[in-house]
């Protein structure tokens, strides 16, 4: 209890008042029963806290205030599991997840879909001028903030901007936050489901050390991995083609620089199925073959069928 408690002291002073005692209470209660902690980037109340509570009701989530912070409670075994997000269907992927995940070390082991839901709160202040929160709910409600003259200012986090709001004294002051959070730092709630699109939508991934063991057969199955192609004239193409002949639905494709010499493009992907089915391992030994790098990130139960 001791190691922990040593590795938590360097972020003491991240989060702001109202919400340190919440991170207190719920990471002196992870970090004792590293089982059931499950790590996540945020202040207490922040999206992905609920989507932690979703995915497992068992669980006992650990605040952490990076995506950094919270890969490394894992890694270096302090609690189990950590679930990330990796893309909002209005906003795309998430900044930096594609360098995050393969440096990790970790592997996928579950998914989770949280449907985003965004409300405006303050401390009542004067009427609200400006409005605090991370710049993907920012781009999430940024039409209904400018037909409302309210200026986004960027945050680390959602309910951390919440708790931020709620120990400031500034005047017209007000945060865009998951409408709980309202209740859990004593703000006002002014107006819920402010996101642009009712189809508001996160996808988080579940990372672990150990892969997952074998999964029965019948549980629909997705496998995540990267890949880099030479540097050839129709690199892609080929690279591809053993999905299409194979019959291997290709569920996600998105491209990513590393190293900043636009010469090597890495591409990382989602696949309906895993390895040890036959059309996939034929379709993986044929990409392996056509590629520089491949590397699998792991295989995990569908959260959600794809059509």
């Amino acid at each position: 209890m001791r190691r922990g408690a040593v590795f938590w002291k360097a972020f003491m002073g991240s989060y702001s008042a109202s919400a340190q005692r919440l991170v207190d209470t719920m990471t002196a209660a992870a970090l004792a029963d590293p089982a059931r902690g499950l790590a996540f980037q945020g202040a207490p109340g922040a999206n992905s806290d609920l989507a932690a509570r979703e995915f497992d009701p068992q669980a006992l989530p650990l605040p952490c205030y990076s995506f950094e912070d919270a890969i490394e409670a894992v890694r270096d075994g302090r609690v189990d599991r950590a679930i990330i997000p990796i893309e909002n269907s209005l906003h795309g992927r998430v900044a930096d997840i594609h360098f995050l995940l393969p440096e990790s070390g970790l592997s996928i082991v579950g998914e989770h879909f949280l449907r985003i839901r965004h409300g405006l709160m303050s401390r009542n202040l004067g009427p609200v001028t400006r409005a605090m929160s991370h710049e993907q709910a920012l781009g999430q409600c940024r039409h209904w903030l400018r037909a409302h003259h309210i200026s986004p200012i960027a945050h680390s986090d959602t309910a951390g901007a919440a708790a931020w709001v709620a120990d400031s004294e500034e005047i017209g002051l007000a945060a865009v936050a998951p409408p709980h959070a309202a209740d859990l730092y004593g703000l006002t709630l002014h107006e819920s489901g402010i996101e642009d699109a009712d189809h508001n939508m996160t996808r988080f991934v579940v990372l672990a050390r150990e892969p997952l063991a074998d999964l029965p057969a019948d549980v629909p199955r997705m496998t995540t991995f990267i890949f880099e192609v030479k540097n050839i004239p129709a690199a892609l193409y080929k690279a591809l083609g053993g999905f299409a002949t194979n019959g291997v639905n290709m569920t996600k494709l998105e491209s990513y620089q590393d190293g900043g010499s636009f010469a090597a493009t890495k591409f990382y992907a989602d696949i309906v199925g895993a390895p040890g089915e036959e059309n996939v391992d034929r379709a993986l030994e044929e990409l392996d073959f056509q590629t520089k790098t491949l590397r699998l990130l792991g295989t995990y139960p569908q959260a959600r069928v794809r059509g």
